[in-house]
């Protein structure tokens, strides 16, 4: 029996300092949320999950609002803290982060920890609901970092290569992950 989840990474938020957890969608990120759920329409989701960060659940309100299905909130599905990373850029640092698994930054949080939290959560999901479709809303590097956890593929580039929203469905039977499909990016 197979367990779906829909990786989908939050469309575009305006960062505002000190508004990591309540800012919400910009106007295209709200226009992107509506072509998700468009995408997701006909997938028969059980189940809504998201990180507690406002930018992720406003993603997928309308999706959840279709399938008439509440927005269950996880704590630990929450994004990584990369920390006070000056003077290098933000790519450096998150590369620094993800090719030093162990390190981080000052008031950050290093791949190894952010990973075990978020990755216990989707084992935990993966072992309730099995054979159920289930939508995560999720962050480009959480999300990267649980399927790290599940294959090793999924690292920096993979980062990289995300947008903003992209949505990614993982298939897992049992607690494995056998395949992950690009369903949607943002151009």
């Amino acid at each position: 029996m197979e367990t779906i989840i829909y990786f989908v990474r939050h469309a575009e938020s305006i960062y505002v300092e000190g508004e990591e957890r309540t800012r919400g969608l910009s106007i295209q990120g709200t226009n992107d949320a509506e072509t998700i759920k468009e995408t997701l329409k006909s997938e028969e989701i059980d189940l809504f999950i998201s990180s507690p960060y406002g930018r992720a659940i406003d993603t997928i309100r309308p999706t959840a609002l279709l399938h008439q299905k509440d927005i269950l909130i996880e704590e630990d599905l929450r994004e990584r803290m990369i920390g006070d990373f000056a003077p290098a850029t933000f790519t450096e640092a998150k590369k620094r982060v993800y090719e030093e698994c162990q390190f981080a930054f000052p008031n950050g949080e290093s791949s190894i920890l952010a990973q075990q939290r978020a990755s216990n959560v989707i084992e935990r999901i993966v072992d309730a609901h099995k054979g159920k479709k289930i939508v995560i809303g999720t962050h480009g590097d959480i999300m990267t970092l649980m399927l790290n956890n599940f294959d090793k593929r999924f690292g920096y580039n993979f980062w990289l290569s995300t947008s903003m929203p992209d949505i990614y469905k993982a298939g897992f039977k049992g607690s494995e992950l056998i395949e992950v499909i690009r369903m949607w990016k943002h151009q």
